[in-house]
């Protein structure tokens, strides 16, 4: 298996790649920026990309998604609650003072339960709304590993300020969708350091106190 996970663009959104060497094949998550450096990143593993899979639709996680479909021809899988996010990726550039990136609908919707990613390595989607309507996190149980987008972090949580957020959805999500799980399951958040289910549990503010 490879595994690596790096921080792309502006504001250090972190892009996972997920690859099976034996059967050529990889995922990547949240290519937000820096699409050659993944692009090659991949040709140098000798990876097929066969999805491209987006956590929420702000423009530091899926503002390199369509560039890097159009260089692999890998389908592009967001939650559908999220469209009206990836139509205003205009004004999401307009806040960061930058221009804004070319858009397509996605491929298919990152629905909660489906199964996606690799054969060997597969990941069900937990639709996770609250810093987005369609906020989600991928669950590869047999890696114990969640990829959390921006959901949960080492600390924190998302922010809810921003169009489609919600604080008390995005606690709620967390409590009934994601402290469910085992305490020694590894998350690779959408910003920051990894963390643990056990770690939050224990020590993130936003969670212990209730």
């Amino acid at each position: 298996m490879i595994l690596e996970t790096f921080p792309v663009g502006p504001l250090q959104c972190n892009c996972t790649i997920l690859g099976d060497e034996e059967a050529g094949e990889a995922i990547v998550i949240d290519p937000g920026d820096e699409i050659g450096r993944i692009h090659k990143r991949l040709t140098e593993l000798g990876l097929r990309l066969k999805q491209i899979l987006i956590t929420h639709a702000h423009i530091d996680h899926v503002g390199g998604a369509l560039k890097l479909k159009k260089l692999t021809g890998a389908p592009i899988l967001m939650n559908e609650n999220d469209m009206p996010l990836l139509k205003m990726m205009a004004a999401q550039a307009a806040w960061l003072g930058i221009a804004p990136p070319e858009t397509a609908p996605p491929d298919g919707s990152l629905s909660d339960g489906l199964n996606v990613g690799l054969e060997r390595y597969p990941a069900r989607v937990l639709h996770t709304p609250g810093h987005t309507q369609g906020s989600i996190c991928l669950h590869f149980v047999p890696l114990k590993l969640l990829v959390a987008g921006d959901t949960l972090f080492a600390g924190s949580i998302g922010r809810t300020d921003l169009p489609g957020g919600n604080f008390d959805q995005i606690i709620d999500s967390i409590h009934s969708r994601l402290l469910v799980l085992s305490d020694e399951i590894k998350i690779i958040p959408g910003h920051g350091p990894v963390t643990t289910i056990g770690n939050e549990r224990k020590d993130n503010p936003f969670l212990v106190s209730r």
